[in-house]
């Protein structure tokens, strides 16, 4: 799979959950407001120990192979 397959979503953690898996608010490109989904943080993120507050602003990545997990991949300052 390559980095271009790879749907990538700009949004904001609003609560944080046990296990790395934390609630992300995702803007809605239809007018109805916000999306809330559950995405857990990627490997690389753990291994260099970047933790995540609420109202941080992340980057979420999802393969269009499994359309139900959401991974976060980024954290913007």
């Amino acid at each position: 799979m390559s980095k271009e397959d790879k749907i990538e979503i700009e949004g904001v953690v609003i609560k944080t959950l046990p296990w790395w898996v934390f609630e992300v608010k995702l803007p809605d490109n239809f007018g109805w407001g916000w999306i809330i989904i559950r995405a857990y943080i990627s490997w690389k993120m753990r291994k260099n120990f970047i933790n995540l507050i609420e109202w941080d602003s992340v980057l979420v990545e999802l393969t269009p192979y499994d359309l139900s997990k959401w991974r976060i991949v980024f954290r913007k300052k």
